[in-house]
């Protein structure tokens, strides 16, 4: 009989495996400069080192997704972390950015292969609030990656340059790679799909008539977009508008990253995810106005800042129940759920991130806010209606 894993091994190793997504991202930014003086080309080709990974982290969950409904979540799992150290090692030793810009590109589908399947290993656990509240716990654990990425990133860069950060995240992989081998599966051989493994994906047709779900997961997008602006636009902002330096900078953005962890953690606090769900969205839409007023307005950096934390609080709020929600939905093909639940977020940020950087990056920034928020909100209420109106015609039915 196979020994189950712990409900602390699961909490730990889950949460490493979200994290992957901001530590792919965020860790090398501090270096960007660096970088370019290295491979003796212009910031534009370095930032495509950025871009084509966030496009590997969207399509490498529409791969690992399905194969983990197929194959179960650790073979797949263990094929994902072996590319990722295999693409890391590409990534040091490129001797031109093109090379580099490619391996970046593997990596980023590698490492979304953890992503997606630490969602799939949670809904094969739990359901309901058991799983919002799981899920709330993994966001928290994952809200230190913002935080600690760019911190752990500028003090490698000033001791061993960028090559040392993709060292660290080398040693990430083994250590997750050691995890996933030790790592039981959750999805038993009976539950798995028993069709090829091309037609996996005809459960992709199966989680997209289900209105509820793509209702949760556009919510999710609308966020991540929300979420992504603020990231691309908030060193622009706080060190050229607002004159801070890179260091003052990195805290601030330390700061921010734990409101929104503070926030998944304490969405398991209310007593349906859906009402979080409302909340935040409500919330978002309240915090991006009253954001884009102040940026007219030309604002001191405290209200910029406290506005800020109140958009990243909701934003919190949001992620654990819309993922919750979504996962529980469409738990009987759990891979490709989480696959499209994850790629629509990475997508959604790649498509705004250039978008602030349109005009006057305050007044630009502002109204991707709002526009976000106010599809997050839409999309909110579409799915709740629509979660409300089926319930109450079955217990018509049923009467």
């Amino acid at each position: 009989m196979a020994k189950k894993n712990s409900k602390l091994f699961l909490l730990v190793f889950l949460g490493m495996l979200t994290a992957f997504g901001p530590f792919v991202t965020d860790m090398y930014l501090p270096t960007l400069p660096a970088m370019s003086h290295f491979f003796n080309t212009t910031s534009s080709f370095i930032q495509l080192g950025l871009t084509t990974s966030m496009i590997g982290l969207a399509v490498g969950q529409l791969l690992f997704g399905p194969l983990s409904d197929k194959y179960g979540r650790r073979l797949p799992l263990i094929s994902a972390l072996s590319l990722f150290l295999l693409s890391t090692i590409g990534c040091i030793y490129s001797q031109n950015i093109m090379q580099f810009v490619g391996w970046r590109l593997i990596q980023g589908m590698a490492g979304a292969g953890g992503i997606v399947i630490s969602r799939s290993i949670a809904a094969d656990k739990y359901s309901g609030k058991e799983l919002a509240k799981m899920l709330a716990i993994i966001g928290a654990i994952n809200g230190i990656a913002p935080v600690a990425a760019p911190i752990v990133g500028g003090t490698m860069a000033d001791i061993t340059g960028w090559q040392g950060i993709f060292w660290v995240l080398f040693l990430i992989g083994i250590l997750l790679l050691s995890g996933s081998i030790h790592f039981n599966d959750t999805l038993p051989a009976a539950q798995r799909g028993k069709t090829k493994w091309v037609d996996v994906y005809h459960g992709l047709i199966t989680v997209l008539h289900n209105r509820s779900y793509v209702g949760y997961i556009l919510q999710n997008g609308f966020a991540q977009s929300v979420l992504f602006a603020n990231i691309s636009s908030a060193p622009f902002i706080m060190q050229q508008h607002y004159g801070f330096s890179p260091l003052m900078f990195s805290i601030c953005f330390g700061i921010n990253a734990v409101a929104i962890g503070i926030a998944a953690a304490s969405a398991a606090k209310f007593k349906h995810p859906e009402q979080a769900l409302y909340t935040g969205s409500a919330g978002m839409l309240l915090a991006s106005l009253c954001l884009l007023i102040a940026f007219y307005s030309d604002c001191s950096f405290w209200v910029y800042e406290t506005l800020l934390i109140a958009l990243l609080l909701m934003l919190g709020l949001t992620f654990t129940a819309s993922n919750a929600l979504a996962m529980d939905s469409a738990r009987a093909n759990a891979g490709i759920a989480s696959a499209l639940l994850g790629a629509l977020g990475f997508a959604f940020g790649g498509l705004v991130s250039p978008l602030v950087g349109l005009g006057n990056i305050l007044i630009s920034t502002g109204l991707v806010f709002v526009i976000g928020s106010l599809g997050s909100l839409i999309c909110t209420l579409r799915a709740l209606n629509r979660k409300f109106t089926l319930a109450k015609t079955l217990r018509t039915a049923k009467s």
